[in-house]
């Protein structure tokens, strides 16, 4: 199996993992007759296991970046078997936090298994592997709930593909060898670099997270609100698959970022449920775009051995899936939800406004093609 097929398999299973794991929640609740609210917080799993993986991922890193897949590939399967058979509340709890931290896993070895001149290309590629599993995961839990068994045990499909993934790689990437004459990264192309990975996160997350909670807010039925919630996911999984061939000929980020504020304005202005469902498919295509590119981005700052990038981008996403949503909640508790949604606009300026003033060197792209970055 080649490197990349491993690192897409990985991301779609993670994928479908993330995006029903808020629909597992809620059936939790109803299976174990405990209030949601008791809940929420493992929502936060994957944030907090990005966090912990990014203080220990230079050490993960030294045998090599397949070594931290495996691990991931490994822990997630067990968390996903571990949710979707557990009979209480703690065992729940525990596959829980396995999903988060062997998912934090497999993001940390994607940047670098995924290096090279065309590394933007293949982590759009990767990416867009989850975005279409995660566009299958409301649907496939929805359909075992509704049959009559619980919803959870479609967590189990992403098992099989995982087990493979973790026997050893043929022609494995080798660690990342000590290079003591290499410069040290500018501390503010690299502090630039690394918070535009936080914006890019919290606007796709601030969506990921409250899609639901917006559709439901339009006064259809939870079951319709997670149905009608795979637009996001979907738009996503376009803009993903259309990625390599449109960011060689326009400048993405600053079209992704136009397109995500118009689909917040949608999002906010928009009363029925069809309009909101809309407003979220165009928000996702737009959102596509911009994590595989600013993840190249910190991958390709001059200087910065990959060993620590990855660590970096992992911390930037944790740090983003637990903040970004949390604000949300804090401002819609303050204004309706629907305009809480526009929170996304000031966080995308900043993105703009943070663009790296050059073409990483370490990372080139064809001289053709320089606007990616930008």
């Amino acid at each position: 199996m080649s490197t990349g097929l491993r690192v897409g398999t990985a991301q779609a299973a993670l994928g479908f993992l993330l995006t029903g794991l808020g629909a597992c929640l809620v059936i939790l609740a109803r299976d174990l007759a405990i209030p949601i609210e008791r809940l929420t917080w493992l929502s936060t799993s994957f944030g907090m296991g990005l966090i912990a993986v990014a203080a220990t991922g230079p050490v993960l890193l030294r045998a090599g970046p397949d070594l931290p897949l495996r691990a991931g590939a490994l822990t997630t399967a067990t968390g996903a078997t571990v949710l979707a058979l557990a009979p209480d509340l703690a065992v729940a709890t525990i596959g829980t936090l396995l999903i988060g931290l062997g998912g934090a896993g497999i993001v940390l070895a994607t940047p670098a298994l995924l290096t090279g001149p065309d590394a933007v290309l293949r982590l759009t590629r990767v990416s867009a592997a989850a975005s279409t599993a995660a566009v299958l995961s409301p649907a496939a839990i929805g359909a075992l709930d509704a049959a009559g068994a619980s919803g959870r045990l479609a967590m189990l499909i992403v098992v099989p593909p995982l087990l493979p993934l973790i026997v050893p790689a043929r022609g494995t990437v080798p660690a990342d060898p000590p290079d003591r004459t290499q410069d040290r990264p500018a501390l503010g192309s690299l502090t630039r670099r690394w918070t535009r990975i936080v914006l890019a996160v919290a606007v796709e997350f601030c969506f990921t997270i409250w899609a639901v909670a917006r559709l439901q807010d339009t006064g259809v039925t939870m079951s319709t609100a997670a149905i009608l919630g795979v637009a996001f996911p979907l738009g996503m999984a376009i803009g993903r698959l259309l990625g390599p061939t449109v960011m060689t000929r326009i400048p993405v980020v600053p079209a992704g970022a136009a397109v995500i504020a118009l689909g917040a304005a949608g999002t906010t202005a928009a009363s029925g449920p069809g309009l909101v469902t809309a407003a979220l498919a165009v928000a996702g295509i737009g959102v596509a775009v911009l994590y595989p590119v600013t993840l190249a981005e910190l991958t390709g700052t001059p200087g910065l051995r990959p060993a620590h990038a990855a660590p970096l981008g992992a911390l930037a996403s944790g740090i983003a899936i637990i903040t970004a949503p949390a604000a949300l909640a804090a401002l819609a508790d303050i204004v309706e939800l629907r305009a809480a949604f526009l929170i996304t606009l000031p966080l995308l300026a900043a993105l703009l406004i943070l663009r790296p003033r050059s073409v990483p060197v370490n990372n080139p792209i064809d001289p053709a093609t320089t606007h990616i970055a930008r």
